[in-house]
């Protein structure tokens, strides 16, 4: 109230409060689902004040919800639409736009009718797992009104729309006295004059199915050989990139001939039990819980059956093989309901959502990290509610029909795309060596903004945790922060195997780690030679191999990026070690671009001259070699800054940004090259070859 009530009105503050409170209990709602909506006023050009109805936009997330996320509608108009006989998804699409108070809202709630056509003041529907635990089984009536009671109308499935409107008001109107409603195999509806007494009945009928499906449950099921949780992490890492690779849907473009997934894995205990056991499989490929879930998940996920861990290419046939299966099945499904899609809504990809395997879990996919985390947790509350269902009864889902109805409604669509297009990363990971100074957080940003999950890696400490903590803040499932050295090997490994564990898979390698040393070479120890060229040198060779390793295992291609220098053209007098070691580090990228090439991966180089700073981040290389730099010259910082910006060509100033860009450049694929060096440096003549 306090947060809202001045500037939106008390019902609407009442309203996001409660929606709030529901939205935080995954049990009620996940990622999106359910809705809820409050009838007040508008006031109009006149000033006068108007019926109006504001309902939870398509998609919104109700544990995070404003009173932004709720469309403003003439509810009087919407009411009228009762009086017609039929109304198609389109048409009420359009009434939706058309009947908006406020050009700026949001796209309404596929259910917005329902909620009009209610007579309360408030209306909430949710899709409890206990909800549905009762509705998705054989004999659900009788559970539903055993659980709950006579108070309760409850109507058969009806795809979301209209219809369901006009039968859920007609219901009302023949059962006045309901305290609240069941959809079968949707969800509960609950209403009330204000917004606590709808929560409150909410939260009372969930508790009291809670209660009745604990009491029925009998049965357990039969796990002889349960995966230790640790196997199955360590799994992960070796089978996550086959699956991601054999997900990739070919795109017959030569220059990002891929479509890839990211992956989120289920590997905990309840899990492992449910792929582990006898029933698994069978209550697994049953259709979802509610329509809601399948344009996440699709309405069945693939099973492979005895996965061979020990060996990875028999392994790899076995994926390959039911996952050519799976896209077969799926192309028969749509053959068979195609006379019912709707026009403008072609066909999605055929490929699996979700990937159950014994000894494994669950692996979940989706275009980019949020939407595969959405169809994780389905995944893992649709897997529980299955299990509820078999302690006590049978599972019974819906037709064929009506699944294909829902994952090709347009409202649907508009849902799972949103109004904006993918962004050019969003289905790659990224790892960069160095992420914690001026150059690597700078391509990190950028990385973060084309839509690429990004695993940050540097030496561990203060730098990586504040840059992890401040990007994770605007960009939270996309970003990760891993420690790793470098010049150790097993570093390395690991660096990447979180990664992996975490998203399914590395696409793309910014290599960025480096040091810098100034001395002449009449006063360069060799040790201090030694600690650069074990960096500079060696880590990018480890670097290099470790990726190598794992693109070929992912077998969708990559690309390596690394961050050169203009000293490897134009070295600098005193600064021998560093000009030498990633003179060599230079020529090991441009071995990686021969070797690499037959594997789809692309190395190219970047080659900036003195970026100093990105933000509040100060280059370490600067750090190193300012201060000499400053006395050989007589200035002071900003005088520094300047004399690097008058000696290019173009009399620019280098930025993080700019290398950042360049890094984008050879990442989004602009042209067919790999070898190639861009200079990122203003213009430097004597740092030919350019």
């Amino acid at each position: 109230m306090a947060e809202y009530g001045a500037g939106w009105g008390e019902d609407l503050a009442l309203r996001t409060y409660t929606s709030r409170l529901i939205g935080q209990e995954p049990e009620i709602v996940l990622h999106g689902g359910g809705n809820t909506s409050v009838k007040g006023v508008w006031r109009n050009a006149w000033g006068e004040l108007v019926p109006a109805i504001y309902v939870k936009a398509s998609g919104c997330d109700l544990a995070g919800i404003t009173p932004a996320g709720y469309a403003p509608l003439d509810l009087e108009y919407l009411r009228r639409l009762r009086t017609l006989t039929n109304l198609s998804d389109d048409r009420m699409a359009n009434e939706f736009r058309t009947h908006v108070l406020d050009c700026h809202a949001p796209c309404p709630s596929i259910e917005t009718l329902a909620h009009a056509f209610l007579p309360a003041k408030y209306v909430d529907h949710t899709h409890a797992d206990a909800i549905l635990a009762l509705t998705n089984q054989v004999n659900g009536l009788e559970r539903v009104r055993e659980a709950l009671g006579e108070g309760i109308v409850v109507l058969p499935y009806e795809r979301p729309g209209f219809d369901l409107a006009r039968g859920a008001i007609k219901a009302l109107e023949d059962s006045p006295k309901a305290t609240g409603m069941v959809w079968m195999q949707h969800g509960l509806v609950t209403w009330g004059e204000t917004a606590r007494e709808a929560y409150e009945r909410t939260m009372e009928l969930v508790d009291a199915a809670e209660r009745y499906l604990e009491g029925k449950a009998k049965r357990r099921l039969t796990v002889e050989v349960s995966t230790p949780t640790e196997t199955a992490q360590d799994r992960l890492e070796q089978v996550a990139p086959i699956v991601r690779g054999l997900l990739a849907e070919a795109t017959g473009d030569e220059n990002r001939p891929w479509r890839r997934v990211i992956l989120n894995a289920l590997t905990d205990r309840e899990v492992l039990n449910f792929v582990d056991s006898a029933e698994g499989k069978r209550l697994a490929l049953t259709p979802p819980l509610t329509t809601d879930h399948l344009i996440r998940t699709k309405s069945l996920p693939l099973w492979v059956d005895g996965p061979d861990y020990n060996n990875h290419e028999k392994l790899r046939g076995q994926v390959s093989e039911a996952v050519k299966e799976y896209v077969k099945a799926y192309d028969a499904y749509f053959e068979r309901q195609a006379a019912g899609l709707v026009a403008g809504v072609g066909k999605h990809d055929p490929y699996p959502r979700v990937v159950l395997m014994p000894g494994l879990g669950a692996l979940c996919a989706g275009r980019n990290a949020l939407a595969s985390r959405i169809a994780r947790d389905i995944t893992a509350h649709t897997l529980g509610v299955k299990q509820k269902i078999a302690a006590m009864g049978e599972y019974e889902s819906l037709t064929e029909e009506h699944l294909f109805q829902m994952e090709y409604h347009m409202l649907q669509e508009a849902k799972l795309n949103g109004n904006s297009g993918e962004r050019a990363l969003e289905r790659q990971v990224a790892l960069i060596t160095g992420a914690a100074g001026a150059i690597g957080s700078a391509i990190a940003e950028a990385l973060l903004d084309a839509g690429c999950q990004v695993g940050l890696t540097d030496l561990a400490g203060e730098n990586l945790d504040k840059l992890t903590e401040e990007l994770k803040r605007k960009y939270e499932d996309q970003v990760m922060g891993v420690p790793m050295d470098v010049t150790e090997a097993e570093s390395v490994r690991g660096a990447f195997g979180a990664v992996i564990r975490v998203w399914g898979g590395v696409d793309l390698v910014v290599v960025n780690a480096g040091l810098a040393h100034v001395a002449k070479l009449e006063e360069l120890e060799v040790e201090a030679f030694r600690r650069l060229e074990r960096v500079n040198v060696e880590g990018t060779l480890n670097v290099l191999a470790e990726a190598a390793r794992r693109f070929k295992v992912q077998q969708t291609g990559g690309d390596v990026v690394m961050v050169s220098t203009k000293n490897v053209f134009a070295p600098g007098a005193g600064f021998g070690a560093y000009s030498a070691t990633k003179a060599a580090a230079h020529q090991l990228a441009r071995i990686a671009s021969l070797e690499m090439a037959p594997l789809g991966v692309r190395v190219n180089m970047v080659a900036p001259d003195a970026v100093f700073s990105h933000g509040g981040r100060r280059s370490g290389l600067w750090a190193t070699v300012g201060p000499d730099r400053m006395r050989a010259r007589g200035l002071d910082e900003q005088g520094l800054e300047e004399y690097y910006r008058q000696r290019n060509l173009l009399k620019a100033r280098v930025t993080g940004e700019d290398v950042a860009r360049a890094v984008i450049f050879f990442a989004t694929r602009q042209t067919p090259t790999t070898g190639a060096t861009l200079p990122v440096d203003g213009g430097l003549p004597d740092a030919t070859p350019r």
